[in-house]
């Protein structure tokens, strides 16, 4: 038998001398994880035990909610699937957790009822999705990706990729056009339908507002590339991982404002610096003295 590897260049424990390289296994979520902070990729994918993270904040029982009825919407019959039936769907999928007191909680209740049904009444019940909630794959010759497209649509023979968004600010045309996991899941779409897909959509469903970018052949060839790369460099850092372990220096902690938010704060001495850690509902508590009428985990 073959010896046993394991170098700083990702080569996987159990390869053969002059084998290629097992694909890397990862998502788009995992690869951002990685670019936004090494040390939060590390305790998130690779500690064991993980360490263990701060319990769900508010904005994020709002999204959670918010997805939930907007999928469950497309199950009802075709005689109640109405705009009319958004307020109980959104009650039915509601998680009471994270807020400030009950007052809180039934006060985003009642906004994301209302928000939710509105945006309900712009969708044409007749047309479902070609895919709810659906998981889209792909590989090349380094990575094996996966991830879950919140809804798939046919437009004119064209599959088109939808994001729900629930931040407190509307996304932008740029936030479409740069977002590299819409452009992978426009990518695994393509290949796992055999259909073109190039256009990506950010719903963002406090506004019913919508932004929208159309992919050429050659910027998915460019996302899809600098997934490639973002998961080199991740694959030669879990390699030394299994190696050293936490002494590794490849996991340095990218301190920001963002790590008053981060769920692994408590475990990053670094992070614990940058001020006071947020509340589970202080995302909402900055909505609510705005006047925006929802908040979610874009704390920028």
């Amino acid at each position: 038998m073959g010896d046993q590897v394991s170098g700083t260049d990702g080569t996987a424990q159990g390869a053969f001398p002059g084998m290629p390289l097992p694909l890397y296994s990862a998502s788009p979520s995992r690869l951002l994880a990685w670019l936004d902070c090494p040390r939060r990729y590390r305790m998130q994918y690779l500690d064991r035990p993980r360490p263990a993270t701060r319990p769900p904040r508010a904005h994020t029982s709002v999204g959670v909610a918010t997805h939930h009825a907007l999928r469950d919407w497309w199950d009802l019959p075709d005689e109640v699937r109405t705009a009319a039936a958004g307020p109980e769907l959104v009650r039915t999928s509601w998680i009471d957790v994270g807020f400030r007191d009950p007052d809180q909680s039934a006060t985003w209740l009642a906004t994301v009822q209302a928000e939710v049904t509105a945006y309900l009444g712009g969708l044409d019940p007749r047309h479902p999705p070609v895919g709810l909630e659906r998981t889209v794959a792909f590989r090349t010759r380094t990575i094996a990706l996966t991830g879950r497209v919140d809804r798939l649509d046919d437009r004119g023979g064209e599959l088109v990729v939808v994001d729900y968004k629930t931040s407190r600010r509307a996304s932008t045309t740029d936030e479409a056009r740069t977002s590299l996991p819409m452009a992978l899941y426009a990518a695994a779409v393509w290949k796992m339908f055999r259909r073109r897909c190039v256009r990506v959509e950010l719903h963002h469903v406090p506004t019913g507002t919508v932004a929208a970018h159309t992919h050429t052949d050659e910027s998915l060839t460019r996302k899809v590339a600098e997934a490639e790369s973002i998961a080199r460099d991740a694959r030669a850092a879990d390699a030394q991982f299994r190696e050293i372990g936490v002494a590794s220096s490849l996991f340095p902690p990218h301190v920001s404002s963002l790590c008053a938010w981060c769920d692994y704060r408590a475990h990053c001495p670094e992070g614990q610096q940058v001020g006071p850690e947020r509340s589970g509902w202080a995302a909402l508590e900055r909505a609510e003295a705005s006047g925006a009428s929802l908040a979610s985990g874009d704390t920028s």
